[in-house]
């Protein structure tokens, strides 16, 4: 019996064919889906991880800003300690900027304006440099300072308290002897004026003689012009 193929027959059997087909197929797809899903899954992952070691990157980089700061606020410490183990820094106005604001203010003498220095100064021989340096430029004159204390003083004191005064501050002595007779031309003159601001009538009496001679004393007025002023009194 020979077996001929019917159209009928021939389209249930591409049917057939699709069904198998179709039935093979599925489990591709799903695995297919299967396997995309996984490959999201990793680079989520991963991602995952890239943000964690960039955070932990972040974290890293921040303690070592801090650990830096900290590190350097130390160093400073440990300077500013080895600072104040060795010498102090010195602080404030240079030795030569002081020593101008004390000669603005008024003249100094050479020896004055050493004692005044020597307590900022770390040596005596850094004073004696930047005094040298004063006289040089103009701004120290002990010979100044002389005659500007003579004229300060000379209205109220007499010549011998003047004079010591000037010694004290190591003014030359020839310069000394030069204003001592300048102070003496004068010293009458001066000491009447200082009595008048003081007294309004000669004493009348020995008590009031001592106490009147006593006050042009202790001004430095020489005795032989108390006398002048006073009169001879009963007593030296």
């Amino acid at each position: 019996m020979s077996w001929k193929s019917t159209p009928a027959s021939a389209e249930r059997q591409r049917a057939r064919l699709d069904d198998e087909f179709e039935t093979v197929a599925k489990p591709q797809g799903l695995r297919r889906t299967s396997d995309a899903r996984v490959v999201r899954e990793t680079a989520a992952s991963e991602d995952s991880a890239d943000g964690a070691e960039s955070s932990g990157l972040w974290q890293r980089s921040s303690e070592q800003r801090s650990s830096d700061r900290r590190g350097g606020a130390r160093g400073r410490r440990a300077d500013e300690a080895s600072t104040s183990d060795g010498k102090q820094a010195r602080k404030g106005p240079s030795l030569k900027m002081r020593a101008v604001g004390y000669l603005s203010r008024r003249e100094h003498a050479r020896e004055e304006l050493a004692r005044k220095l020597a307590a900022y100064a770390e040596d005596a021989a850094e004073v004696d440099s930047v005094l040298d340096a004063l006289e040089k430029e103009g701004w120290l004159s002990t010979e100044r300072f002389a005659q500007s204390l003579v004229h300060r003083r000379a209205s109220r004191q007499g010549a011998a308290r003047i004079v010591q005064e000037l010694r004290q501050h190591g003014v030359d002595d020839n310069q000394v002897a030069e204003l001592r007779e300048q102070l003496r031309a004068t010293e009458y003159d001066r000491a009447l004026e200082v009595w008048k601001k003081r007294f309004s009538a000669k004493p009348e009496d020995r008590a009031a003689y001592a106490k009147q001679a006593r006050f042009l004393a202790s001004r430095g007025f020489a005795h032989d012009v108390i006398r002048r002023i006073l009169g001879e009194g009963d007593e030296d």
